[in-house]
């Protein structure tokens, strides 16, 4: 698929679930499936326009990009925004607690990525850069 630039704020979010939802499609996933990546990705996509630029009061584009091969579905969503690793951010330690003596952040990120094959960061050329895997298995 072709990649997709848009501008990098909550407007573009609905663009991106259906440029994801197309990827799906196109690799023949089933809907559990589309939806786990779904979700992976908004979440991860709503981080960086709140986080990435309008906490940090940037504005940038939001790149996401495709690619189908027999073995998997990778997305891969770059961002200009304020550099930041969530893949480190690792399991909450605080689960098993009453909602209301948690720690706020983190537990978005942690559920959707648990719902990808394979997540991955990594800051290049002055992007951040994370990528979404979903292996591809006979019957989506």
């Amino acid at each position: 698929m072709e990649p997709l630039t848009l501008p990098g704020n909550l407007e573009s979010l609905t663009p991106v679930r259906d440029y994801v939802k197309a990827a799906a499609a196109l690799a023949g996933l089933d809907k559990k499936v589309t939806y786990r990546l779904m979700l992976a990705v908004d979440e991860v996509a709503t981080n960086v326009v709140v986080h990435g630029y309008e906490e940090a009061g940037l504005a940038g584009p939001m790149t996401i990009s495709a690619e189908v091969d027999t073995s998997a579905l990778v997305i891969i969503l770059e961002d200009v925004g304020v550099e930041y690793d969530d893949s480190r951010r690792g399991t909450p330690d605080d689960l098993d607690k009453p909602i209301e003596e948690r720690e706020i952040g983190g537990l978005g990120v942690f559920l959707a990525v648990e719902g990808v094959d394979e997540y991955k960061y990594k800051r290049v050329d002055g992007k951040n850069r994370r990528t979404f895997v979903i292996k591809r298995t006979a019957g989506g």
